[in-house]
């Protein structure tokens, strides 16, 4: 995770025995889920969830996802998944690193963009709508 960003959420997750393979451990793809969990609680932080986009008119498509794995995590394993919004004024960037909750020791470093599309015109904005950076403005004070 490199950039620190203006505001964060911490979400601990239990990996459940159903997100790992027969070596025990996380497929690849659930990271995403995870990393889900986590974006969602920094939008409900912010004061602007997913409910509060749609009832504005806008859908937030992620237009593009990075993830790097350092070390797997595993059935049983306590993780801390750590949600920094980095930007926010012409597209919605999170960065996130999960972590072992007990040691501390990163696992995956991941980063998420997305962009906000009028729902009637399904056109892209070029600016991130007015009453979502309000609603970060307020939640940065």
């Amino acid at each position: 995770m490199r950039s620190k960003g203006v505001l964060h959420t911490d979400t601990e997750i239990l990996v459940p025995f159903f997100d790992v393979d027969t070596m025990n451990v996380v497929w690849h793809g659930h990271y995403i889920k995870y990393l889900e969990v986590a974006r969602c609680a920094l939008l409900d932080k912010i004061g602007h969830n997913y409910t509060a986009m749609v009832e504005s008119g806008y859908a937030w498509p992620v237009i593009d996802l990075q993830l790097r794995y350092v070390r797997g995590a595993v059935f049983g394993q306590k993780l801390n998944v750590r949600a920094n919004l980095v930007e926010w004024e012409n597209r919605l960037k999170i960065s996130y690193l999960i972590s072992d909750l007990d040691t501390g020791e990163r696992l995956t470093r991941a980063s998420s963009v997305q962009v906000a599309v009028d729902m009637s015109s399904r056109e892209m904005q070029l600016a991130s709508p007015k009453v979502f950076v309000q609603a970060v403005e307020r939640a940065v004070r």
